[in-house]
């Protein structure tokens, strides 16, 4: 398996981000995921990975700059037939290499109250609950978790 940093941009990352949102939408109706505008995220130095093996996407994961301490994990999903695997584990470390390596501080991150999977990964990569923050506040699906770097 590689890993391998891409623009969100182009099709193969909006085939698994389209894929992402539809899992989303089943999982919590009716609350609509915020997707990714490329543009902005990688102007704002966004940065966005594929795993593939051979041919065959995987999945992605993404962060970006809060601000000079903190980056937030983003889009972090995992085709269902590749799960359990290890795959989403090998993208989050590998994300938090790339943050280590631009010095950000703390990592934090957002997911769902119904997804079991990836609180179960959070957690056991060292990542503690934090309450809701900027967009996620007042929102009741939301568990927030953050990680020093």
């Amino acid at each position: 398996m590689k890993i391998t940093a891409i623009s969100p941009a182009i099709e193969i990352a909006s085939a698994l981000l389209r894929e992402l949102d539809a899992e989303l939408e089943a999982r919590y109706p009716g609350n609509p995921s915020r997707g990714i505008d490329a543009v902005n995220f990688e102007r704002a130095g966004g940065y966005f990975v594929v795993a593939q093996d051979k041919d065959r996407l995987l999945g992605c994961g993404a962060f970006r700059p809060l601000n000079d301490s903190y980056a937030e994990i983003k889009r972090m999903f995992v085709r269902p037939v590749a799960r359990h695997r290890g795959i989403a584990r090998s993208i989050l470390r590998h994300l938090e290499e790339e943050i280590r390596r631009r010095k950000f501080r703390s990592i934090v991150l957002e997911t769902g109250h119904r997804q079991p999977e990836a609180i179960g990964l959070y957690e056991s990569e060292g990542y503690f609950p934090i309450p809701p923050f900027l967009d996620y506040v007042g929102n009741p699906v939301s568990r927030c978790y953050a990680k020093k770097t």
